[in-house]
């Protein structure tokens, strides 16, 4: 079985090899997509990726890991495959944000946060432009830190978080499955723990006979 990774914004592939490295040693092959939120605009990543991921259907059964924005593109385009291209046998989420992101909120208007995240971090502030992406129909599996960060305790306002999105912000009435790990946004795609909530639910789905 396949598994790709595809990492949060300001990221590249690099930030999710210890993830795939412990998946690789489960016995899974693994692969990445990498794209720039300064470059590209987000509909034209999440083409990319839909392409990327209707190739990787055709080699058999697969899952995807998306960290942080990672997510967001994922869902996008799994939303906008093509009926008769295989579906992943189950969705991760690492720390990314389905409901809009108050801190993309509170700097979209910063002219070096638009300069820097581009139209994904326009989007991700985006109320309409969220709800647009739609709610999920494969198994899927939240995976949000708790161990947040001092500077942007005030936009939380007490609520758990990560440092960059809160667990209110990670979740949703489609989302039945959300685990909680001591872990901060960024190093997410880098804690053991991390690997080994997806490896169990890999073995769960087995022992169904998914």
């Amino acid at each position: 079985m396949h598994a790709l990774f595809v990492h949060g914004m300001g990221r590249s592939p690099l930030s999710g090899q210890p993830l795939l490295l412990q998946l690789r040693r489960a016995g899974l092959l693994t692969g990445t997509f990498g794209y720039s939120v300064a470059l590209e605009a987000f509909p034209e990543i999440r083409e990319r990726l839909v392409a990327r991921i209707a190739e990787l259907a055709e080699r058999g059964s697969y899952v995807v890991v998306g960290h942080s924005l990672g997510g967001v593109l994922l869902r996008a385009a799994l939303n906008s495959l093509p009926p008769a291209v295989r579906r992943p046998r189950h969705l991760f989420l690492l720390g990314s944000p389905v409901q809009p992101s108050r801190i993309a909120q509170k700097l979209g208007a910063n002219p070096v946060f638009r300069g820097l995240a581009g139209d994904c971090g326009q989007l991700l502030g985006s109320t309409a432009r969220m709800e647009e992406i739609g709610p999920m129909t494969v198994p899927t599996t939240a995976i949000v830190g708790r161990r947040g960060l001092p500077l942007p305790a005030k936009v939380f306002a007490g609520e758990t978080n990560d440092g960059v999105v809160s667990v209110a912000e990670a979740s949703a009435d489609w989302i039945a499955d959300q685990v909680l790990v001591d872990c901060i946004h960024t190093l997410l795609p880098a804690s053991r723990r991390v690997g080994e909530i997806i490896l169990e639910r890999l073995a769960q789905g087995d022992a169904r006979g998914h």
